[in-house]
């Protein structure tokens, strides 16, 4: 009985969460309460509970974490500053007179915006405000417009800079040094930001590949559902907006390479990056002339309840994996994992089968400052290579975002629809990217070095 007691704890703040408390107070208080009754029946030693503080200290005085509201910051300030609506208008001048030209449109703007601003949601609010009524206007079916814009809204999950590449660096170095320290082996080598950035670049870019193959593939097998731009609206478009596509696609181009290769090259960690981005942003925002005092107000507001957000889970899940060991639950999960058939193989599909699962109630955010201390440190000891298991915990993660009934950026999507668009139809669309991306997943599963070669020649290790 006392061996199940970390699961039960698990259990329980499964079932807060699904009642409604919030993430943070949720994992702190069912892991306080637990410790108090196991430090009164004997079951939990209390001096556990002394590491906390240095933790706590830790959380906000850790350099990598402060990436976080820089990346934030730049995000909303490109999406306050109007350079989502410029793309898409200047690529569907570029690419509307092919059948699917306004599909690929969408699919490129939504990976440039992921790797300008790395947040999820307001990708997918952004694209679906500016290119879905437009999708629809133009003969686009429902399915393949909400799909599309989907899946690609997605991206800013694992084309970086993404925050949860940010978030997921973090938590695994630290499981890294745990698993280390479970074997008694020193290595000054370890898994970063930087690491994870690398890593991701080869699965984010085959994605956007696949999704722009599906939707040229779509166009030619259904022409209805993807027609091509008649040439007034193209003219159209050409009224609308007077500037080059050079001039529209330089600025954002040229702050994401700024941004990438600065972490790439080693000339920047991904901190002072972040940096860099958010200072670009505000210049590109200024050059555009939407730099007044209500934009900064609602860029700051804005950038101050998502850090304050994701550092208060943070410090929650501290609370919660720190009782969570202090109940020997590291050992029964390194039991159960080492009791499995398959070794190696069985320990990871069941752990990729759990994020997914909890990727339905769960958000990134959650699932990565709980499940990876949990799971991390054994897995890696298990010989498992951390970058390679970062990358796939966030295509998984981004995976989780599609599928229905609850994927969040259904939710986003549904909450900007037009009312004519029905939510039966969205729930269609991202059948086949979510196919996509489960291929990404087994292929990153048979070719590791998808993930792995990148950062070896980069960085030698």
């Amino acid at each position: 009985m006392v061996e199940c007691i970390p699961l039960i704890m698990f259990a329980c703040v499964c079932a807060v969460l699904m009642i409604g408390y919030p993430v943070a107070f949720s994992l702190a208080g069912t892991a306080l309460m637990f410790a108090a009754i196991g430090t009164l029946t004997g079951y939990f030693d209390s001096s556990f509970l002394t590491a906390l503080p240095s933790r706590l200290f830790g959380i906000v005085g850790n350099q990598t974490l402060l990436a976080v509201p820089l990346f934030v910051f730049m995000g909303v300030m490109l999406e306050k500053s109007r350079v989502a609506e410029n793309l898409l208008e200047s690529m569907a001048r570029l690419f509307g007179q092919m059948r699917g030209g306004l599909g690929l449109s969408v699919t490129v703007v939504g990976m440039l915006l992921a790797a300008s601003t790395g947040i999820v949601g307001a990708t997918v609010v952004t694209m679906g405000l500016l290119s879905l009524p437009t999708m629809m206007r133009r003969g686009y079916s429902a399915q393949l417009a909400t799909g599309t814009i989907c899946a690609t809204g997605s991206l800013g999950q694992i084309i970086p800079p993404s925050i949860a590449l940010v978030l997921l660096g973090d938590v695994l170095s630290t499981a890294y040094q745990q698993a280390q320290l479970n074997m008694g082996v020193f290595s000054p080598k370890t898994v970063s930001v930087g690491d994870l950035f690398v890593g991701a670049l080869i699965p984010g870019l085959l994605l956007v590949l696949a999704y722009s193959l599906y939707v040229m593939i779509t166009a030619w097998l259904k022409p209805d559902s993807a027609p091509a731009l008649t040439d007034e609206e193209i003219r159209q478009f050409d009224e609308n907006n007077q500037s080059s596509l050079l001039m529209t696609l330089l600025p954002p181009i040229m702050l994401i390479v700024v941004v990438l290769g600065s972490i790439l090259t080693g000339i920047a960690t991904p901190t002072e990056a972040a940096g860099v981005g958010a200072l670009g942003a505000i210049v590109l925002a200024a050059i555009r002339r939407q730099v007044h005092r209500d934009i900064l107000y609602e860029v700051v507001t804005c950038t101050s309840k998502i850090t304050c957000m994701v550092f208060l889970i943070l410090i929650g899940a501290s609370v919660f994996s720190l009782v969570f060991r202090g109940f020997g639950g590291e050992e029964l999960i390194q039991s159960l994992f080492e009791s499995l058939p398959g070794g190696v193989f069985t320990a990871v599909l069941l752990v990729m089968v759990v994020m997914f699962l909890l990727g339905f109630i769960l958000d990134f955010i959650e699932i990565t400052f709980v499940i990876v201390p949990m799971v991390g440190p054994v897995l890696l000891a298990m010989g498992v290579d951390p970058v390679w298991l970062g990358i796939m915990i966030a295509v998984n993660l981004q995976t989780s975002f599609l599928t229905p009934p609850f994927g969040f950026a259904l939710f986003y999507l549904r909450g900007v629809a037009p009312k004519e668009v029905a939510t039966a139809d969205i729930y269609k669309g991202v059948v086949p990217f979510i196919a996509i991306q489960l291929m990404m997943l087994m292929a990153l599963a048979i070719w590791p070095q998808l993930a792995t070669w990148l950062p070896a020649q980069i960085y030698g290790s």
